[in-house]
């Protein structure tokens, strides 16, 4: 069967004055109808920029996708008109971006905002599309919608604003969510709240959700599938579950051990060390090497291939067997 949304062996670069940067290098993954895909790893990985990607929305210059393929319902969508992009995004393919201040337009109300692209791309009237719009900000559970629908983003709290994103991205009913960081900067019980309401609407519309996050107590709870990512390379793939029980990669071991536990009061937090490679410098072989605790001569010298480790599962590590079996 075609997967719903395919990535497949993705690069892009950012050219700089000061050297080329190899952002994404071979990344590829997929998520289908009903099912939440968490992408994981730290700042500066790459996957932001695999979803901009995906959008369309990398500015260029200075980035260029150099090759690999983005397919939505098999179409490929790199190959693909401006024209026939500017259609599925929003109504095929819709995101939440990371900051929902700097994403929503501060002058215009929030109930302009959301209005505009039902006006504009479904031909709806007015008076249609502010209905439609409090619709929106019922569905996503802000009080007194019919008011707020008038205010400005400035007025919303953090959380408030949040949903407003969460409204605007659906307005078209897309058939796949990317969800950027959706919790940053909220407290955790508004955290909670944002990711139910995401499952919730998710179940509901039976759509594919790509949920990019660092918080791997929200993957715990929601992922059916995770996708591990480093200097812009795949790592690790898996579903959530087994990766969870037992990683396959140094660098998801590493991550699931700076974890805090319950059960180890008073003991000191597990760091990795060292930091994540320039990527205008990746490192030969494989880019962790010099962060971990694994390494021998050949992770230096030769990029490690997708090793399959049953069920779905890849790591790339020359000691992937090793490192899955403990």
């Amino acid at each position: 069967m075609t997967a719903l949304l395919e990535v497949e062996d993705l690069h892009v670069e950012f050219r700089t004055r000061d050297g080329v940067a190899r952002v994404l290098n071979g990344v590829g993954y997929h998520v289908d109808a009903g099912e939440t895909l968490a992408v994981l790893g730290e700042s500066g990985s790459g996957k932001s920029v695999t979803a901009q990607t995906v959008m369309g929305i990398l500015d260029t210059p200075p980035a260029y996708v150099m090759r690999g393929a983005v397919r939505f319902h098999g179409e490929d969508l790199l190959s693909a008109t401006a024209e026939r992009r500017r259609e599925v995004r929003g109504e095929g393919i819709a995101m939440i971006f990371q900051d929902a201040l700097s994403a929503l337009n501060p002058v215009f109300t929030v109930g302009f905002q959301i209005e505009e692209q039902l006006r504009l791309r479904r031909g709806m009237s007015r008076s249609e599309a502010r209905k439609r719009a409090v619709e929106l900000l019922d569905l996503v559970r802000i009080p007194h919608a019919r008011q707020r629908v008038r205010e400005y983003p400035h007025q919303f709290s953090g959380g408030m604003r949040q949903r407003a994103m969460i409204a605007m991205s659906l307005a078209l009913d897309p058939e796949v969510l990317i969800a950027d960081e959706p919790t940053t900067a909220l407290d955790v019980t508004v955290q909670a709240q944002i990711m139910d309401l995401l499952a919730e609407i998710q179940r509901e519309r039976h759509m594919g959700l790509v949920l990019i996050t660092h918080d791997l107590g929200v993957v715990a709870e929601v992922a059916d599938r995770i996708v591990v990512m480093y200097a812009g390379r795949i790592v690790e793939q898996a579903d959530a579950v087994s990766l969870f029980r037992s990683p396959g990669h140094p660098y998801t071991e590493a991550l699931m051990k700076s974890l805090p536990r319950l059960d180890a009061k008073g003991t000191t937090l597990d760091t990795i060390k060292g930091l994540p490679p320039s990527l205008l410098r990746i490192p030969p072989g494989c880019p962790f090497h010099p962060r971990c605790p694994r390494a021998e001569a050949v992770c230096s010298v030769d990029v490690p291939p997708q090793e399959r480790l049953g069920f779905g599962r890849t790591s790339a590590c020359h000691f992937a067997e090793e490192v899955l079996n403990g």
